[in-house]
């Protein structure tokens, strides 16, 4: 049975319709400005330059074009980052391939104890190393080796990526084994680790966030995120970097900003 509307009736659901969709129109509008569609993401232009294993540090001081200059100094680091995660995997890959119920072998065995030695594990039971290694010989996502680098070198422009190949800010506690700070106080010995390539800080790098104790909690997270299943993601691993810097929660939110801002959880994946 069809109800016949009156145009009364007609006139108010057109309008209650129209005020409905200006409602929703509103809301999407409010809910951008709030950042909940934003895209925030830039999109930077192809690198201009073509780099090799071998290829030198950019003078990026040079650019004028700030997208050219991120583009570019991503460009160049990140397969280098690669490498040093490629040899990471070789080195995983042993551990997941061994079969620690049974007895090792003679080569597996010292092997295992090159890891240990290398990695800091102290414990002496063969399953507790195991553990422990497979916690600490991980991969350290792309996206969060390019954000670091970028802040703690000023886009390679910083006075110790220019003369010490460290785009990281790492220290070292040996008389000449870097550059004194210039800001140093009387009674600090540090100096700012001198390494011969960039390949080598990038290294150095992993190994300190693979090894030190300051940094247990990124390698929770990450450990959390393989039994899940889930990648390993750079912009949640930044969580455990709040003894990385004195400003904490301000200098995680900071990488955390630069990996979101500049897309670079696309290689992560």
């Amino acid at each position: 049975m069809k109800i016949k509307l009156q145009k009364e009736q007609i006139l108010f659901i057109s309008i209650l319709k129209l005020i409905l969709i200006g409602a929703f129109i509103l809301g999407y509008c409010f809910n951008d400005l709030k950042g909940g569609h934003k895209q925030t993401t830039q999109i930077l232009p192809s690198s201009s330059i073509t780099f090799d294993e071998n290829s030198d540090l950019p003078d990026f001081s040079t650019y004028t074009d700030t997208k050219q200059k991120k583009s570019d100094f991503f460009s160049y680091l990140l397969p280098r980052a690669i490498k040093s995660n490629n040899a990471i995997l070789i080195e995983r890959s042993f551990l997941l391939n061994l079969n620690i119920k049974n007895e090792l072998s003679n080569s597996d065995s010292k092997q295992l104890f090159k890891l240990a030695e290398k990695y800091k594990v102290s414990d002496k039971g063969i399953k507790q190393q195991y553990e422990q290694l497979l916690e600490k010989v991980d991969v350290i996502p792309p996206s969060l080796v390019l954000a670091q680098a970028a802040n703690e070198s000023a886009w390679g422009t910083s006075r110790f990526a220019k003369k010490a190949n460290n785009l990281f800010g790492q220290w070292c506690y040996v008389k000449g084994c870097g550059i004194i700070p210039l800001k140093r106080g009387s009674s600090e010995r540090h100096e700012v680790a001198k390494y011969s390539s960039i390949q080598g800080s990038i290294t150095s790098y992993m190994k300190n966030l693979n090894t030190q104790i300051s940094y247990a909690d990124l390698r929770t997270l990450r450990k959390e995120m393989r039994n899940d299943g889930e990648t390993v993601s750079g912009y949640e691993l930044a969580n455990g970097l709040l003894k990385y810097s004195t400003r904490r929660e301000a200098y995680v939110h900071e990488i955390q900003s630069m990996i979101k801002h500049n897309g670079l959880s696309q290689y992560d994946k």
